[in-house]
């Protein structure tokens, strides 16, 4: 097995052996770009790596034969001796974007000998000493794992000396001294850095490989679904320097904007600078515009450059390039980061101008991102200056606390706090913080910094470079002019505008993505799946019928109960007495016909789902340990007993239960308490006859939940069919009954329940519950954060369902269910009727239908289309 390929053997269908990066740098190289030579270590020997500890046998004869090649073609010796030095580059690149998690290493190579050959080469003596810093900075960090922060305090305290602001204003003998300390640093540490090239490379790739596992990359697969057996390639290439003066130095650019995704070419320079220098964000970059005043004829070549290679992916391209002495290389491409309104914009401008069909452009976005569009944004009249103005990196507005470190914003969001993240610039160790914060905030970077990249990736909004704010990590404070904000403190990014205010700004609803209705459109004529909703509310109704939703799947009348009408449940369930049960029960039956009438009207012409009363008992029920309190309180005052906490006392512990989930809910409470259930029905059946005279077209359909065995259902319907012939005596009016599956023996005998059935629906959060053996809230609470990390579950199966078990049960449910009633409708309407993964899952079992909550109803449409094209592709797009 060959585990080394030159970057011309490399191509674009390669990127599970050879990496994203690997193989866009092999495409880009057979498209005629100027790139830099070099090859790329495959993914297969870093799972050797991983499994062994080592390299596979034969790996570094390998290499040694790519480096041999690399040196002929460049006329340059890797070690120097005589000839221009070969420094190369060391760089991660697994199969998909995951942009400053896994470890880099430039301008490796150099040692004492190579240094002045350097010098001499590029005729000033500062490019040398910079390079040598740069090397034994990375290298001491990434591979040493010395830590960064001396490095740090080394050029902090050259810079003030100097009177400067920047490392590049920094002199050679500056940079000389920086290097002999940082050598000291790593001494001190006891380590030391190979003089020998090959021992150079063979440490950096080992900890390229070794990177793969450290926390900021475990971190971000997990919060991004990819797997974590796919390894990293690794990169090396020939070094080009942009730190060699004025007509030299490096930047990233976008083919498109990659916030808003307008057709306009958005990118970040630095005049004598390094790659990593501009995604660390330490200095504010210059712009593309500014790049054209300085070097036109780079700008316009690079302007090609970018044509060429959005037509060529026929996507949104992240180019990374570097100047040096006014010649353009490009370092690497890959398709871009996006936010969720940049997806939308992007997939239709694209169809519409014929770089992609339709079909691509429905495969494009991920349809989870769909609801960052539904984020709040900061009121146009809230009449609030902001303390600063920096990058609108990533859109959407956030509040919350300020918090310096990300260790401390993990803590605080654990404690249901809001926070935002406050930096300096954040780097890859900050990303379990940056995914805990509601946002992020940095006084340094563009939109092509680290937090830009990482924000837009997670959705969340960002403002970068906001240069005014002076951030003190160490005390936990930031300022600006005369206003100081210590952690704790509330303060409000707009990643939209770039604004930053002090304290909680009043936001108002997202605005509208022209481009949603055409893309989901587009999404409804692949689609075979429906999309109902979940609604309780006429205005939620109303809502995603507006959305899109084709009816409501589940109307959950438990939600209507509380409030004021507390109180009427409770003398139903508490009370025998006739003359107090019946005039609650009558009581209730008026406000919930009006509870219905609302939702079948919002709904007209579509299908209302209305399932009746399924809590557990003891949500109706007052407190007996709060009746046992009142008791004693007015025993210490002295007070007479109260009969009313007496009867009460008894009857809250006559319907006691040990284990509520599992007790006497749904159907059980329905068959036992009649009145109840026969009152719901009625009052949907009115509610119907009222839109009907009204010249509406209801189409009303009751669903019976926790049903385990067939006569429960039979019982229930049958009472509804006579309520059904009471209310409409003179015609026959069509009103399906169905059930919720949400226990194991009702998926194992559904068979025998769709001879009762005209639908199923599936309730998989309870499914979900009962088949595990588990309560979300407890598991939630206590183990399931502790299994997902350590992989024990591969997923929250609370929000994505499993295929393996739950899935089973619902595919095994449907077939038994329609082989028996082949009429029957079948549908989801737990919270995975919302998730991506499972639209899929139920798409490929055959349901008719998922039904989702109002917001996620765009979400739903597009992955039932994704669902019936096959996949797609939108991991490497959004």
């Amino acid at each position: 097995m060959r585990y080394v390929y030159d970057f011309a053997e490399g191509s674009n269908d390669q990127k599970d052996l050879l990496g994203g990066k690997g193989a866009g740098l092999g495409e880009m190289t057979n498209l005629g770009l100027r790139v830099p030579p070099g090859f790329t270590i495959t993914t297969e020997a870093c799972r050797v790596f991983m499994e062994n500890g080592e390299g596979p046998e034969g790996l570094w004869e390998e290499i040694a034969g790519a480096i041999g090649r690399l040196e002929e073609s460049c006329g340059r010796s890797f070690g120097g001796g005589g000839k221009t030095p070969l420094l190369v580059s060391v760089r991660s690149g697994a199969k998909f974007s995951m942009p400053g998690m896994m470890d880099t290493i430039l301008n490796l190579g150099i040692n004492d000998v190579v240094v002045k050959e350097i010098a001499e080469w590029a005729g000033r003596e500062r490019v040398s000493w910079d390079v040598y810093r740069r090397f034994l900075q990375m290298f001491g960090k990434v591979v040493l794992n010395v830590p960064g922060e001396g490095f740090e305090e080394v050029l902090t305290e050259l810079r003030q000396t100097r009177g400067v602001e920047t490392d590049a204003e920094l002199t050679a003998g500056d940079l000389e001294t920086a290097t002999g300390r940082f050598r000291s640093i790593i001494e001190e540490a006891g380590q030391s850095v190979p003089t020998e090239p090959m021992e150079q490379l063979r440490a950096a790739v080992n900890a390229v490989f070794s990177s793969w596992g450290n926390r900021r990359a475990v971190d971000y697969r997990r919060l991004h679904d990819i797997p974590g057996d796919l390894g990293t390639a690794c990169n090396v290439q020939t070094m080009v320097f942009g730190d060699l003066g004025e007509d030299s130095g490096t930047g990233v650019c976008f083919t498109r904007d990659p916030s808003s995704g307008e057709p306009n070419p958005y990118g970040d320079y630095l005049v004598n600078a390094q790659g990593e220098d501009v995604v660390a964000g330490a200095r504010n970059t210059l712009s593309l515009a500014d790049l054209e005043d300085k070097r036109p004829g780079v700008h316009a070549e690079l302007l090609g450059v970018m044509h060429t290679l959005e037509n060529h992916y026929r996507d949104m391209c992240d180019i990374e390039f570097t100047v040096e002495n006014g010649t353009l290389w490009i370092l690497q491409t890959r398709v871009g980061k996006r936010t969720a309104r940049a997806a939308v914009r992007l997939a239709v401008d694209m169809a519409n101008e014929g770089l992609i069909d339709r079909r691509q452009a429905v495969l494009r976005v991920d349809p989870a991102v769909l609801e960052q569009l539904q984020r709040p944004t900061i009121a146009e009249d809230a009449g609030i200056e902001p303390l600063a103005h920096g990058v609108a990196a990533s859109p959407g507005a956030a509040s919350g606390e300020a918090v310096f470190d990300a260790d401390r914003a993990v803590e605080r969001a654990g404690q249901d706090v809001a926070v935002v993240l406050v930096r300096h610039e954040t780097t890859p160790d900050d990303i379990h913080g940056m995914a805990a914060a509601q946002g992020i905030l940095t006084s340094r970077g563009g939109k092509t910094s680290h937090a830009a990249v990482v924000a837009r990736g997670m959705g969340k909004p960002a403002v970068t470079g906001a240069s005014a704010l002076n951030v003190d990590e160490g005390s936990s404070l930031l300022t600006v002019g005369d206003v100081t904000i210590n952690e704790g403190q509330v303060i409000t990014i707009d990643g939209t505008s770039g604004n930053v205010f002090g304290g909680e700004v009043p936001l108002e609803p997202a605005s509208e993505t022209p481009q949603l209705e055409m893309l989901l459109t587009w999404a409804d004529e692949f689609r075979t799946l429906g999309v109902r909703a979940n609604a309780d509310t006429p205005s939620d109704a109303a809502r995603a019928r507006e959305a899109g939703a084709e009816g409501i799947g589940l109307a959950r009348t438990e939600h209507m109960f509380m409030g004021e009408r507390l109180a009427i449940v409770q003398q139903i369930i508490l009370n025998e007495d006739p003359e107090v049960r019946d005039p609650a029960l009558e009581r209730l039956r008026a406000q919930q016909t009006e509870d219905f009438e609302g939702l079948l009207e919002a709904m007209d012409g579509l299908p209302v789902i209305i399932r009746l009363l399924d809590p557990p008992l003891h949500e109706f029920l007052p407190s007996r340990l709060e009746l046992e309190r009142e008791r004693r309180q007015r025993a210490e005052k002295g007070q007479a007993p109260d009969d009313r906490i007496a009867e009460l006392e008894r009857a809250v512990a006559k319907w006691e239960e040990t284990n509520p989930m599992l007790g006497l809910r749904g159907v059980r409470l329905g068959l036992l308490v009649p009145e109840l259930y026969r009152i719901q029905v009625q009052a949907a059946l009115q509610a119907m006859k009222r839109r009907r005279q009204a010249g509406g077209d209801p189409h009303l359909e009751i669903m019976v939940p926790l049903v385990s065995t067939a006569e429960e259902l039979r019982r229930v319907r049958s009472t509804i069919e006579a309520e059904i012939a009471d209310v409409f005596p003179d015609e026959a009016v069509e009103v399906p009954v169905g059930t919720m599956i949400e226990l194991p023996r009702a998926a194992l005998l559904a068979g025998e329940i769709a001879g009762v059935a005209d639908f199923f629906s599936f309730g998989t959060n309870d499914l979900t519950q009962t088949t595990y053996g588990l309560s979300r809230d407890d598991a939630d609470r206590s183990f399931l954060p502790f299994f997902l990390e350590q992989g024990i579950y591969p997923s929250n199966p609370f929000q994505t369902m499993d295929e393996h078990g739950v899935g089973r049960l619902v595919e095994m449910g449907t077939a038994a269910g329609k082989e028996a009633n082949p009429s029957l409708e079948v549908g989801v309407c737990g919270e995975h009727g919302g998730d991506p993964a499972s639209i899929a899952l139920c798409h490929r079992m055959g349901l008719d239908y998922v039904s989702a909550s109002p917001p996620r109803i765009p979400v739903a449409r597009l992955a039932a289309a994704q669902a019936a094209l096959g996949g797609g592709d939108s991991a490497g797009s959004v």
